[in-house]
């Protein structure tokens, strides 16, 4: 018997179960729960431009998806879901808001770009300026400016003469993106915004400038609502079943395949452990179908240990010792495994690539689980396979499930 080994393998599971046990209530009161499990509403809206004739540019798209997030932000809403999807139409997810109504009648105003005076008056909107002028430059002392123009040269004008010395505050909604000093009457309808800007924030405030011109309508084109209570339960309830669902799997691993059932459960557990740092890590959103993803991926890490299982009672039948039975059958199942995950992880792609929604949470999950899957229930539980069986603590066949009976000669 090697003590050594023995110890290795003792202290390898009890350092994972120890911080298993020390993060898994931090991390499951972190994960972010979808609104089919909090409780919320979902809309899809489609986009076109208020003034009939122009574009809705990819841009234009992205910015008013990016203001639809900071008006939900700016209602307390935490960690608001908004996506876009295809050419024309934007995915807003918001849960845990109770007064609905309200809220969707905020977030449905076009999003509206204004220049205002100290006392707050709108002196200009974003339709005054020219679609697209608005550039990047370089001031004598190599800072990033904005310059811009104007369609009325002469109300440009007047604003200028009026709040000669003053602040011109450029806001987005109720949101002030910056507020640069009129230093001049200007005549040309030109101007240039200056100030301490890094060259990034420049680049963002001259895109919202141009896309100011372009105010965008929102249609409501789907809508669902999910009580908290019903979504509760719904979490609840899964929870539930997959709880009691991996605790029958375990139990058939242990009673049927003995020590390589022993290594699985702890591969399992690993995994699952894992699956949630990554989840974490990312700040993903966890859904219903994301939830059926992760309790699939647990089968899936189950078959790739019963392949191995299989594949190494196989060998110990045929004559070959335990240490050779499972160097033969962990190679023999190795392409097995990974041809079935391969495959599995295209179908994730396409259903991400292709999907909205919840079938990409779906999709995502689906990945992460079998990458995750390869490391702890191919590799890890090698390891600890290799440790016990070299240890000498089972070298009888029985702890692996094969009968004396069973074994042929070489």
């Amino acid at each position: 018997m090697d003590i050594k080994r023995i110890v290795a393998f003792f202290a390898i599971v009890l350092i994972v179960f120890a911080a298993i046990g020390v993060t898994s209530p931090q991390l499951v009161k972190q994960v972010k729960l979808g609104l089919d499990l909090k409780g919320g509403f979902e809309i899809l809206y489609v986009v076109e431009p208020i003034e009939p004739g122009k574009p809705v540019t990819p841009e234009s798209l992205k910015q008013t998806a990016i203001s639809l997030e900071k008006r939900a932000d700016s209602l307390g809403i935490a960690e608001p879901e908004v996506t876009t999807e295809g050419s024309d139409r934007i995915r807003v997810k918001l849960a845990g808001v109770s007064n609905e109504e309200e809220v969707r009648k905020i977030i449905k105003e076009p999003a509206q770009l204004t220049f205002r005076g100290p006392d707050g008056t709108k002196e200009m909107l974003g339709s005054d300026f020219v679609e697209g002028a608005a550039q990047v430059g370089f001031d004598q002392q190599n800072r990033p400016m904005i310059s811009i123009e104007v369609k009325d040269k002469e109300k440009f004008r007047k604003v200028t003469e009026k709040l000669i010395g003053q602040p011109l505050g450029i806001y987005l909604d109720e949101h002030q993106l910056s507020a640069p000093i009129v230093q001049q009457v200007l005549t040309d309808g030109k101007a240039t915004i200056s100030g301490n800007y890094t060259y990034d924030e420049a680049n963002k405030l001259k895109d919202t400038i141009n896309l100011g011109a372009l105010p965008l309508k929102l249609t409501e084109k789907y809508t669902q609502s999910v009580g908290a209570t019903l979504g509760q339960l719904s979490l609840q309830e899964t929870v539930k079943a997959g709880l009691v669902g991996s605790v029958l799997i375990l139990l058939f691993m242990l009673i049927f395949y003995r020590v390589p059932g022993l290594v699985a459960s702890i591969s399992i557990i690993t995994y699952a452990w894992l699956l949630l740092v990554v989840f974490d890590w990312i700040n993903a959103t966890l859904t219903l179908p994301g939830i059926a993803a992760f309790i699939l991926g647990i089968g899936v890490a189950v078959d790739a240990n019963i392949i191995t299982a299989e594949r190494i009672k196989e060998e110990i039948r045929s004559g070959k010792s335990i240490l050779s039975s499972m160097k033969a059958g962990s190679k023999h199942s190795f392409r097995t495994i990974m041809d079935a995950n391969i495959t599995n992880i295209i179908s994730g792609f396409v259903l991400f690539y292709i999907g909205n929604g919840a079938i990409r949470g779906f999709a995502l999950t689906t990945m992460l689980s079998i990458v995750l899957s390869v490391i702890t229930n191919v590799f890890f539980a090698r390891f600890l396979t290799l440790l016990l069986i070299r240890s000498n603590l089972f070298k009888k066949p029985v702890y692996f499930g094969v009968k004396e009976s069973e074994i042929r000669e070489l």
